[in-house]
């Protein structure tokens, strides 16, 4: 089955931007969509420079057949992150590639350096196209099940004959016996947490999105929509077969789990067959999210380990933070709003301004937004606004998310970091 896919510069995923601390990237994009499109640097913190975040908001949309170029620098934050198309379900398409922020020389990592570097997208696939995605919500309509999982934007491996037709072309990872590799590994679907596992493989979890971890093996990590994590693997597995790469899909049916279910294949060098047998398993429970939660909160900062600055991570007390705005932020199963299902924060579902928040602050345009976002819920029905949070220059926010729905929900705040205190 053909599909219409976002490509950048002819690939899909798109080119990876591979650069250094305290390096300015400059990145110029040529809309040629039929549609206004943004990208945006999930994770990277624009500092001083938020007018190249690439959100409706914060910047107009490029229009179709026009460029924009984006200027920013990265600071410290030595990790692992990605990019993709902010405007509506554009990313259900595609459009994302990586984002690889390395450390100066002077700089050290708390790990050895590997032998090679290895990025994998994972994420959900929906036949339909985006276009097609939108006027489903728009008309009401909850967009079902994917219909199945990407890794590096490939089908999967036909590693069971009555669930997997033949002839789909899928993802082959090439390594060397006993060398160790870094896997970055981002979930850039729409809706879907996955499982991420290696066969007969220990994943060495050391770093999330610029910051450094404790370092503790697991053999399958949920990953949710968003998130990106680095895994040290070392191939010290006998060569007889090449071993599967999954990931499949979390609090899904019994009746979809199989088909939302992403195979990439890890060859050796000195393979000596294909994988077989069955997938390694995935958690327990399929519906279990204690189990989810339990492993998120078994990931701890690595406070020992020097960021990109002198001081270690986690050296400032925040202890002793006076915490200045403290916000409540609920949110509920996508609701009806003027026949459009929208999801809401305090039963408001934010619109972007024809005017860009950064603009009209700057200019006193009257008119553009509302600075009454509530911190708190107010149980009243819900409505579509620009309706932003008023927070204290300088200060520090608490923010309390309290997930109301019924599935797995993540959070980002773009542009800025933030530290899980309970």
């Amino acid at each position: 089955m053909a599909h219409q896919v976002i490509g950048i510069n002819g690939q899909f995923p798109g080119p990876p931007l591979n650069v250094t601390t305290n390096w300015n990237v400059v990145v110029n994009v040529r809309n040629a969509l039929d549609e206004p499109l943004l990208l945006t640097w999930n994770g990277v913190q624009q500092r001083k420079t938020a007018w190249q975040d690439g959100v409706l908001g914060t910047n107009c949309a490029i229009p179709a057949g026009w460029n924009w170029t984006y200027a920013f620098q990265v600071k410290d934050q030595v990790g692992s992150f990605f990019y993709f198309p902010s405007t509506p379900l554009h990313r259900a398409a595609g459009g994302y590639g990586g984002i690889t922020i390395n450390n100066r020389d002077v700089i050290p990592i708390p790990f050895g350096f590997p032998d090679g570097d290895i990025t994998l997208f994972i994420g959900d696939w929906y036949n339909r196209g985006h276009k097609e995605l939108r006027r489903a919500l728009d008309g009401g309509t909850l967009l079902g099940a994917p219909d199945g999982v990407l890794i590096n934007g490939l089908g999967p491996y036909q590693y069971n004959t009555s669930l997997v037709p033949p002839g789909i072309v899928y993802e082959r990872i090439n390594v060397e016996p006993g060398k160790t590799y870094r896997f970055r590994v981002h979930n850039v679907g729409v809706s879907t947490s996955l499982n991420f596992r290696i066969q007969k493989h220990n994943l060495l979890l050391v770093e999330t999105e610029g910051s450094y971890t404790s370092q503790q093996n697991y053999t399958n990590l949920d990953i949710h929509v968003g998130q990106s994590y680095s895994f040290l693997v070392t191939m010290d597995q006998n060569a007889s077969t090449d071993y599967y790469v999954v990931a499949s899909a979390r609090f899904v049916g019994a009746a979809v789990v199989d088909k939302l279910t992403g195979v990439a294949i890890l060859h050796y060098s000195n393979s000596q067959g294909p994988a077989s047998g069955p997938l390694p398993d995935p958690p327990n429970d399929q519906y279990d999210t204690s189990f989810s939660i339990n492993q998120a909160r078994s990931i701890r900062w690595n406070v020992t380990a020097g960021g990109a600055r002198p001081n270690p991570q986690g050296s400032f007390h925040y202890g002793d933070i006076t915490v200045t705005d403290v916000y409540l932020l609920q949110s509920r199963l996508p609701e009806l709003i003027d026949g459009k299902l929208c999801s809401t924060l305090n039963e408001i579902s934010y619109i972007a301004p024809s005017t860009p928040l950064v603009l009209a602050q700057l200019f006193n345009v009257p008119g553009v937004y509302k600075l009454d976002f509530p911190n708190h819920p107010m149980n009243r029905l819900p409505k579509v606004d620009t309706s932003i949070i008023n927070g204290t220059y300088k200060g520090f926010m608490e923010i309390i998310f309290q997930n109301n729905a019924t599935s797995v929900q993540s959070y980002h705040l773009d542009g800025y970091a933030f530290f899980v205190v309970g």
